[in-house]
C-alpha cells in the first residue's frame, strides 16, 4: 500500500505550535456579491453611505427618484405660474400639486426612505411635504384663512390683502428659507447638483418672502416683481430637479449614460464605517 505523506500547511504548524488561539484576518471577497461605491450610493439616494443594520437597500426598490418627480412637477408648475408664463395667475386650478402630486408621492417616499435607513433623504422628503401642504392651505379659498383680517371678519379676499396676514405668510417663508440653508450646508457632503437646489430654493422662500412683505406694505409694483425673480429662481430648482431625477433613473435602470453631478463626497471623510471606528477616528 502506497504511502501517503502529509505536508504540514501553515495552519496545521499554527495549531502544533499552539498559535491557533490567533486566527489570521484575510479580507474575503463573495463572487455574488458587488460592493456599491460611497460616490454612486451617494448620487443614488443623494445621502452619504453609512452603515446599516439590515439589508432593506438591496431587497427594496429606490424610493428616492419618486419623491424627485413629486417635487419637480409640483416645483415646475408652482415656478411658472409665479413668473406669469403665458399671462397665468392664481393657483387654485392647479391646486392639487399642493396636496396630490408633491405631498403625496414626497410622504411615500419618506416612509420608505425610513424603511431603508437613509436619514438625509428621509428628512428631504418629509421636510418639502410638509411645506406644499402647509403652503397649499393658503391656495384655497373656501377655508377662509384670510377671512378674520378682514374688518367685516368674513371676507377672505379683502383679508388676503391686509398688511397683518402678508406679513404673517412673509415671516412663514422667511423661517423656511433658514430651514432650507441648514438643509443646504449638509447637501455639501453630496454632490453640487443637490446643494444647487437647496440654495436656490432657498434664495427663492426669501425673494417671495419679500414679494409678500411688498404686498404688506402695499408696494404692489415691487412685489410683482420680486414674484417673478422668486418663480424664476424656483424654475432653476426644478430644472436642477428634473436633472438629479434622469440621473438618479439612468443610474437605475443601467441607461448607458455617464451624467456629472459634481461629486462632492471626495472633499470629506469616508462614511462607510461604523460609528464606534468614527468616533476614536475624530
Amino acid at each position: 500500500m502506497a504511502h501517503l505523506e502529509h505536508t504540514p500547511t501553515s495552519t496545521d504548524r499554527d495549531i502544533i505550535e499552539g498559535d491557533y488561539e490567533k486566527p489570521r484576518l484575510t479580507q474575503t471577497i463573495s463572487s455574488g456579491a458587488v460592493s456599491m461605491s460611497p460616490e454612486l450610493f451617494e448620487k443614488l439616494y443623494l445621502t452619504p453611505k453609512t452603515p446599516h443594520a439590515g439589508d432593506n437597500i438591496r431587497r427594496f426598490a429606490n424610493p428616492t427618484p419618486l419623491g424627485f418627480v413629486g417635487f419637480v412637477i409640483s416645483t415646475f408648475t408652482f415656478s411658472m405660474v409665479m413668473m406669469g408664463w403665458g399671462g397665468a395667475s392664481g393657483l387654485s386650478p392647479v391646486v392639487g400639486i399642493f396636496f396630490f402630486v408633491g405631498p403625496l408621492l414626497l410622504v411615500l417616499t419618506t416612509i420608505f426612505e425610513w424603511i431603508m435607513g437613509n436619514f438625509f433623504s428621509m428628512m428631504v422628503c418629509g421636510l418639502f411635504s410638509v411645506f406644499w401642504l402647509s403652503f397649499g392651505l393658503l391656495q384655497l379659498p373656501t377655508l377662509g384663512l384670510a377671512a378674520p383680517y378682514s374688518t367685516s371678519g368674513t371676507d377672505a379676499v379683502a383679508g388676503a390683502a391686509t398688511k397683518e396676514f402678508n406679513a404673517v405668510v412673509a415671516l412663514y417663508l422667511i423661517v423656511w428659507g433658514f430651514a432650507l440653508f441648514t438643509f443646504f450646508i449638509f447637501t455639501l457632503k453630496t454632490n453640487a447638483i443637490f446643494a444647487g437646489i437647496f440654495l436656490f430654493v432657498t434664495l427663492g422662500a426669501w425673494v417671495l418672502a419679500g414679494a409678500y412683505w411688498k404686498v404688506s406694505t402695499g408696494d404692489y409694483a415691487q412685489a410683482a416683481n420680486l414674484q417673478k425673480a422668486g418663480g424664476a429662481l424656483l424654475f432653476i430648482v426644478a430644472c436642477l430637479g428634473w436633472y438629479m431625477t434622469f440621473v438618479m433613473m439612468a443610474a437605475e435602470m443601467r441607461l448607458a449614460i455617464k451624467l456629472p453631478v459634481g461629486d462632492l463626497s471626495h472633499f470629506w471623510p469616508r462614511t462607510d464605517i461604523e460609528m464606534g471606528r468614527a468616533e476614536k477616528q475624530a
